[in-house]
């Protein structure tokens, strides 16, 4: 019996086979197995009678702007296949990021104190036993999921959304003036939001069966026998590369114990490792990550997935009256493997938006794609990730990526935290950017050079595009919001157009942490 069937047998519920069901899909993506379903048709016929303003499809994520559009007014139907419960791991957050909840009037000041299950300070970055960075406010919130959910579930109730559960999403037909979304019944609406995750049937019809450029690989527990440990690890690593992966780890208080989670980034070439033999990877490191052993720890959970990344995110499509929204539209950044926190950060923009665009009906894939727009601070992104990673054929020094990424980070650290804090929540800026790339390349010449070859000739000329509009973006932002007064005597039309740029500018540039 290996160590992973081990374990997992003390894990209530059948966690053994739920990994090995997910290995089974992590294999087909691997193999190009996963079929291309066709859930999406269009009609040249009206629709009689529309229903609902919006009709959202995956309740998870979708349950956030649900409940932000149905505040504002808009008839919305929300279809969830099974029933509408959060996790019980928790999501970790920023303080921060969580006021967007109260500002959109969908939790109280006490109940967003409810649903923060574990707060602790602070968080550790270490990439070798030399070198520590502790950091205090970032990613130091566990969410509860359940009572967050909930609690959005009544407002939404509350405000007149309609929420039908036990409910598949099968197919859509686009027509002229709305959507038939099939789930059981038929339900006739101006606009589907796809909130269906990363293996949405509408994604993986937009992406026709294409491999994902990269995927994340997370595998974790939560346990109680843990030393006592208020202080979190945001990332470590401590082995050199392995199995052609860097394995690198994250680890949380949590209300019920203590969750660990080891993870990777790497291709999707078909001899990569699968999920079960990296569990026993995992299982193998654990007692000298957190200086125990096995036998001490009680398990609770057990955690498994994996993540795929596309260049071509956020994902636009073709077809009118469609939305992707949440991991469905692959918003968050090649380095995050979870898109709570990526769905929080643009909850306000994404509620705005579409409430605007029903306002003007500019419901056809032009204008929806607006809500969805190129980020030049996530695109620079794909270069470091790519630099966390190993080929599945190439030679790589063992402790590479070790390196590198402990100069980088000493870099920003000696910096100051304006320059650390923002990049530790997937948030790049020119100015802190260019200032630790210079100060690297200045101080560590030998050191860039080595990582050339690593991250090749192509992604290093793709990168240099996106850093170049990353620069624009954060150019042409001041100047938009000056702007702002002759803006508004455009028709509300022209406005939606207008607000969405000047988002773009916003967010692709990290404006947003600044300003929200």
């Amino acid at each position: 019996m290996t160590l992973t069937e081990e374990i997992l047998a003390q894990i209530p519920g059948d966690a053994l086979a739920q990994l090995r069901r997910t290995d089974g899909l992590w294999k087909s993506m691997q193999t190009g197995a996963l079929t291309v379903p066709t859930v999406v048709q269009e009609s040249d016929q009206l629709l009689e009678i529309v229903e609902w303003d919006v009709i959202i499809s995956g309740g998870t994520l979708g349950i956030l702007i649900g409940a932000a559009l149905a505040q504002k007014g808009w008839r919305v139907a929300l279809i969830e296949r099974g029933v509408l419960r959060g996790r019980d791991q928790e999501w970790n957050i920023s303080r921060k990021e969580l006021k967007v909840f109260v500002e959109l009037g969908l939790l109280t000041e006490a109940e967003l104190e409810s649903a923060i299950a574990t707060e602790f300070n602070p968080v550790r970055i270490s990439f070798s036993q030399e070198s520590e960075i502790w950091v205090k406010d970032v990613l130091n919130v566990g969410i509860d999921p359940v009572y967050l959910l909930e609690i959005l579930k009544l407002r939404f109730l509350e405000t007149g959304g309609i929420l039908i559960e036990n409910t598949a999403f099968e197919q859509v037909t686009v027509h002229p003036n709305g959507v038939t979304v099939k789930a059981g019944n038929d339900f006739h609406g101006r606009l589907l939001l796809d909130a269906m995750g990363h293996f949405s049937p509408i994604v993986r019809q937009a992406r026709r069966g294409k491999k994902p450029d990269a995927v994340c690989l997370v595998v974790g527990t939560c346990a109680t026998g843990f030393p006592k440990n208020d202080s979190g690890d945001l990332i470590t690593s401590f082995t050199p590369i392995q199995n052609q992966c860097q394995y690198f780890w994250e680890a949380f208080p949590a209300r019920d114990g203590r969750t660990t989670y080891m993870f990777t980034y790497l291709n999707a070439d078909r001899d990569r490792i699968s999920i079960e033999e990296f569990f026993e990877e995992y299982l193998r490191l654990l007692p000298k990550y957190q200086n125990i052993t096995l036998s001490q720890l009680h398990w609770k959970r057990a955690l498994f997935g994996f993540f795929p990344c596309y260049r071509e995110s956020p994902l636009n499509l073709s077809w009118n009256r469609i939305l992707p929204v949440g991991d469905s539209s692959g918003s968050q950044s090649p380095l995050s493997f979870g898109g709570f926190g990526a769905m929080v950060r643009h909850l306000k923009r994404l509620s705005q938006g579409v409430h605007e665009a029903l306002e003007c009906e500019v419901l056809n894939h032009q204008a929806l794609s607006l809500l969805q727009p190129y980020q030049p601070n996530l695109s620079v992104t794909w270069l470091f990730q790519r630099a966390m990673s190993v080929g599945r054929n190439q030679t790589v020094p063992p402790n590479q990526i070790n390196q590198l990424l402990t100069t980088v980070f000493n870099e920003m650290a000696q910096s100051g935290d304006h320059i650390l804090k923002p990049f530790l929540q997937d948030v790049v800026q020119f100015v802190p950017l260019t200032q630790t790339l210079l100060k690297t390349g200045v101080l560590h010449p030998g050191l860039i050079l080595r990582i050339l070859p690593q991250v090749g000739l192509t992604n290093l000329l793709d990168w240099m595009m996106h850093f170049a509009n990353l620069a624009l973006y954060a150019g042409l932002y001041p100047i938009g919001i000056s702007l702002q007064s002759w803006i508004k005597r455009l028709s509300p039309t022209q406005q939606y157009f207008w607000n969405r740029q000047l988002e773009a500018w916003k967010y692709g540039s990290g404006r947003d942490y600044l300003e929200d």
